[in-house]
């Protein structure tokens, strides 16, 4: 249980994030632009998040989500509110909720937002780009996005502080397992966020990236270890490849592009990160 006290972040964006939950999707907490009005003509396209650990706290890393629904768009969670404000359970029950998330739920929510964008009457009816979809999460959570491959409804991947466990060590079960060639279905782009030697899935995560030579690819890595950056301010630093990742696939952002392509690109030439990348091409290219 996060035991976090730290208010919410409202993003660096230019809008300012909320979460909340709506009773016609019980089980699930939603990250969002407050003012959908103020978003215009702009639509959201789609992050689902898998939560660290497939844990129920669908708050586990709220300040990283409200980062990116600060930017536009639509984040969709596993879980309750379980840490931080409008904390809905205490520590004494906190253990009825550990490791209950399954892999589905992501999913469910892709479906969700599909046919919230449709439906008569929802506050998201026409304001979601559900042609753009986003499958994300970190450690357990991320190998849960990975179970997606090949799914025609996901634009790309973002896998943070996780990676599958080679096929010569010992193996998990449940949400944990996953062999490696899942990746072989991998077929749009795929982007991993890594901590550094010291985060426990650096090796699994780098021999992933090692693998996936058939699609565009990129891993990226700041020493902060396994914990990330994911509940320090607007998501810390961590957050900002992630958003940048993001603005380039699924919205086209040339500017954003340049964090991860050319020699003089913003993580290649900012001290805190290393990146190795292969099949990104730069805008215009």
């Amino acid at each position: 249980m996060e035991d976090s006290k730290a208010p919410d972040s409202v993003g660096s964006g230019p809008y300012k994030a909320i979460k909340r939950q709506y009773e016609s999707f019980p089980g699930f907490v939603v990250y969002q632009p407050e003012d959908l009005t103020a978003l215009g003509a702009l639509k959201m396209p789609v992050y689902v998040f898998g939560n660290g650990a497939c844990t129920e706290d669908a708050a586990h890393s709220r300040q990283h989500l409200l980062e990116v629904a600060s930017h536009g768009y639509l984040v969709i969670v596993p879980g309750g509110i379980y840490s931080g404000p409008g904390l809905t359970v205490t520590a004494e029950t906190w253990e009825q909720h550990r490791d209950k998330t399954r892999y589905q739920q992501l999913g469910q929510a892709i479906d969700w937002a599909i046919a919230e964008n449709k439906r008569e009457g929802s506050p998201f009816n026409g304001k979601i780009d559900a042609d753009h979809v986003a499958v994300s999460g970190y450690s357990c959570g991320g190998i849960q996005a990975l179970k997606y491959a090949g799914d025609p409804r996901v634009s790309t991947f973002v896998i943070m502080n996780s990676g599958l466990l080679p096929a010569d060590g010992p193996q998990l079960s449940g949400e944990m397992a996953g062999e490696k060639s899942l990746l072989d279905k991998i077929d749009k782009p795929i982007l991993y966020v890594l901590g550094g030697e010291k985060d426990i899935a650096y090796a699994n995560g780098m021999d992933d990236y090692a693998r996936l030579t058939h699609v565009p690819s990129a891993v990226v890595n700041i020493d902060v270890g396994h914990d990330g950056t994911y509940n320090q301010p607007n998501g810390g630093r961590a957050a900002e490849p992630v958003v940048a990742w993001l603005q380039w696939q699924l919205r086209g952002d040339e500017d954003a592009a340049k964090w991860f392509v050319g020699e003089d690109c913003t993580l290649c030439t900012d001290p805190d990160w290393t990146i190795a990348s292969r099949n990104l091409k730069a805008p215009n290219s």
